[in-house]
């Protein structure tokens, strides 16, 4: 399907600049950009891309005013990238979509299902689950009883939800994600023996989460393991039981948190950001890629690197004094022979 620029500037309210009726029929990043696709310039970083780019239509800032002349034709806009991503969003929408139920699908008598649905091959829905509206659940996903999963949401090939467990609006969990495995529980009955410790908690997801593939979210000992609305989690992330996640959150590739912690809003994790147990992270703290927090971290909207995490700007000069430590290694060696050498002169006197 073909959109001119005149009709992509007026579903994204932008000011064209250039042909109205150039057309194009899908995207391509700036740098690679080809004829009859779409690019978006959202950093000046890579202006230089746009003067040589043979994409079609390019989105860029409503501040934007270029220094040599263009090949493209221009849609002036007040984030490019949101509005590139509404774009590939409209496009997506416009796919077919699969419908009903396919054959070799198991769904339990006591089961409640809505309607304008899709459960592919081989999945299993279980006693007194509740799939809400408008779900699409791909081939060889397992619902447990007892669950809830609400309207909107999309759940791909290989999810497991274990029982009990709820999910709320417009959610997506990608492949091979894991929904209320055990907590890592045990008591330690001797040196070599633990006994396990029963997890009768849930986990529960609220609206507009969205949780990517090969993850774990386990249950809790007692009551939930809480993600809050708007969260987004990368893949290969573990959540530990009795977590709490809180609204509009971001976990990349890798986190690892432990049980019982409490995540505050609008924080940001990098990959592989490992959060010990039983502590509290404010509201809106970043925590740059691998590191280790091991203590709460009580100030709002704080920046933190290195493991141990600390300061982002105590850990810059930690790190610049780092990089100096084999020439400093050097000249503490010397300073020493010297110093082992006047010994010796003042010995013998």
């Amino acid at each position: 399907m073909e959109f001119t620029a005149k009709a992509i500037s007026e579903i994204l309210k932008g000011e064209l600049i250039g042909n109205p009726e150039v057309a194009v029929s899908d995207f391509s990043k700036i740098d690679e950009g080809k004829k009859g696709t779409l690019s978006f310039l959202a950093n000046s970083k890579y202006e230089n891309f746009i003067y040589h780019t043979d994409s079609s239509i390019v989105l860029v800032n409503k501040n934007f005013e270029p220094d040599k002349e263009l090949k493209c034709t221009l849609i002036k806009v007040d984030n490019p990238y949101y509005a590139f991503a509404s774009l590939l969003e409209l496009k997506d929408n416009s796919k077919p979509k699969k419908q009903g139920v396919e054959e070799d699908v198991h769904v339990a008598d006591s089961a409640k299902i809505g309607s304008n649905l899709y459960i592919g091959k081989f999945s299993y829905i279980s006693e007194n689950a509740v799939i809400g509206n408008n779900i699409r659940i791909y081939p060889q996903v397992y619902i447990g009883e007892n669950v809830i999963i609400d309207d909107n949401s999309i759940l791909y090939p290989g999810v497991k939800i274990y029982h009990d467990c709820k999910l709320g609006k417009n959610c997506i969990i990608h492949s091979g994600t894991v929904i209320g495995s055990d907590g890592f529980g045990f008591a330690p009955e001797s040196k070599c023996e633990f006994k396990k410790i029963p997890q009768l908690g849930n986990v529960l997801i609220e609206d507009n989460v969205e949780i990517g593939s090969n993850c774990s979210v386990d249950r809790a000992t007692m009551g939930s393991t809480i993600i809050r609305r708007g969260v987004k989690i990368d893949n290969l992330v573990q959540i530990a039981h009795n977590v709490e996640v809180g609204e509009n959150t971001i976990l990349v590739s890798q986190v690892g948190i432990a049980g019982s912690t409490k995540v505050g809003k609008n924080c940001m994790f990098g990959g592989q950001v490992g959060i010990s147990g039983h502590i509290k992270v404010a509201n809106n703290v970043i925590i740059g890629a691998q590191a280790g927090v091991s203590s709460s971290i009580n100030k709002e909207g704080e920046i933190l690197l290195g493991s141990p995490a600390f300061s982002i700007s105590d850990c810059r000069k930690s790190m610049a004094v780092y990089k100096k430590l084999p020439e400093m290694y050097k000249d503490i060696s010397k300073l020493e022979k010297e110093i082992e050498e006047l010994k010796n002169k003042i010995s013998k006197k």
